[in-house]
């Protein structure tokens, strides 16, 4: 009978909030895959765990899941944890978990931490319908394309971001979404400093420019008022083009976003005023 791959869940900073199952998990299976074994040696060594490391991360997870297979299909239980949180989100391992499931291997979760839902959770934003959107694009034109194309989602948007990049990300947001969008941006979650910014978008990039940020991030974005224009989609093509420094390109992409319907749409309708020109 072949093993079974556990996928464990790991305190995002306070250790107190690793559970007994995981404590028993870890110190029971054969193998345990960590992003980072250095790191997670620390974590292991508080709780007394003596369980074997072996490395599994986003460079050698591909390479190395066929070892971990082997091994599970030979018998032995694998724990696999990422650096904190839970692992396959926005971390390594959905390549190992998918591989286990395609040879019959038997993959079971044990759940703990995850950094969106635990900002989530403290927001008090609309947590009925949201989507989580993993880390936003390090490229400023790149992010920017990202953003544009989720700015009228209704529902709640839940983002990553590294410190370096929060500033120039709030900067994006502000400029594409409503300035006064609201937004909550989690730091530092559980650990000593935590801090929970809750305000609009200017608000915020008011707030974290004039600091050094430092630590773990997660952002989220309240969903957008849909306030459709008062004009027409014709009437809003003809004063687009008529102000100019847009191409027609540009213009049906906007007159979309704005009357929230399908570009494919719009062009069609801006087609008998192109023949005019």
């Amino acid at each position: 009978m072949s093993g079974t791959l556990y996928v464990v869940a790991t305190p995002i900073g306070n250790l107190e909030d690793m559970s007994y199952r995981a404590v028993r998990i870890l110190s029971e299976v054969a193998l345990i895959a960590a992003e980072d074994t250095r790191h997670s040696r620390r974590l292991l060594d508080h709780y007394g765990i003596k369980s074997r490391l072996i490395s599994c991360h986003e460079h050698n997870e591909h390479a190395r899941s066929p070892e971990l297979v082997a091994r599970l299909q030979a018998g032995d239980d694998v724990a696999l944890i990422s650096d904190a949180g839970t692992p396959a989100i926005a971390d390594p391992g959905y390549r190992l978990v998918r591989s286990c499931r395609e040879a019959g291997v038997e993959v079971v979760c044990v759940p703990g931490c995850n950094a969106m839902i635990a900002g989530l959770s403290i927001s008090g934003l609309p947590t009925d319908s949201f989507r989580f959107v993993g880390f936003l694009p390090s490229k400023r034109s790149a992010r920017q394309k990202f953003i544009e194309a989720l700015s009228a989602v209704d529902y709640t948007l839940v983002f990553y971001e590294s410190p370096h990049r929060l500033c120039a990300a709030l900067d994006d947001l502000s400029e594409i979404c409503n300035p006064e969008r609201e937004i909550a941006v989690g730091r530092e979650l559980t650990k000593k400093h935590e801090e929970l910014f809750l305000g609009s978008l200017a608000g915020a990039v008011e707030h974290f420019s004039q600091k050094t940020v430092k630590g773990e991030l997660v952002l989220m974005l309240a969903a957008g008022e849909k306030e459709l224009p008062q004009e027409s989609v014709e009437e809003s093509l003809r004063r687009l083009h008529a102000e100019g420094g847009l191409s027609w390109k540009e213009i049906v992409k906007r007159v979309a976003r704005e009357h929230g319907l399908p570009g494919s749409d719009v062009y069609s309708l801006s087609l008998p005023l192109r023949k005019r020109e």
